[in-house]
């Protein structure tokens, strides 16, 4: 199940471990959407990600960094979308990416019996459908028993 909240994903309630999950780009920007919010309540997302790309290791489409921000809160900085602007193949965001990265995501949150927090990932600036989304969710996060709330402001 998903529960829908009015609310700040970068605050998520509840009490145990939570993971906040969003999308990046896979060219090294870090500066619009989402991120914005979390930079400004943590540094250390942006730091490793820009670290991670800069070093290339493992930094591709589908690949998730969980970086730990407070004792009980974990950032899932996800590669899921190609560059910043729609082309002729269609928007942004890769479905196979995000899949890739909630099925990463997903272990994670087993390791840690977290709950998964977001906002509407890949529905912003990267141009993806939530119709597409949703069932990515159900398939990899839901159906392996995790605890998931969107966070729409």
């Amino acid at each position: 199940m998903i529960d829908y909240v009015k609310g700040d994903a970068t605050a998520p309630p509840g009490e145990g471990n939570r993971i906040i999950a969003h999308v990046c780009n896979d060219i090294g920007g870090w500066g619009r959407g989402f991120v914005v919010a979390l930079s400004r309540r943590w540094p250390e997302p942006e730091q490793r990600y820009r670290e991670w790309h800069r070093d290339g290791a493992g930094f591709e489409l589908g690949a998730v960094q969980l970086v730990q921000v407070e004792p009980a809160i974990w950032v899932a900085n996800m590669v899921a979308q190609r560059g910043l602007k729609a082309t002729a193949d269609g928007p942004p965001i890769r479905y196979a990416a995000v899949e890739r990265c909630m099925s990463g995501v997903a272990e994670h949150a087993r390791q840690r019996s977290a709950s998964v927090h977001m906002p509407r990932i890949g529905c912003g600036l990267a141009g993806g459908r939530w119709e597409e989304i949703e069932p990515i969710l159900q398939r990899t996060l839901v159906a392996a028993g995790i605890h998931v709330t969107v966070h729409d402001l």
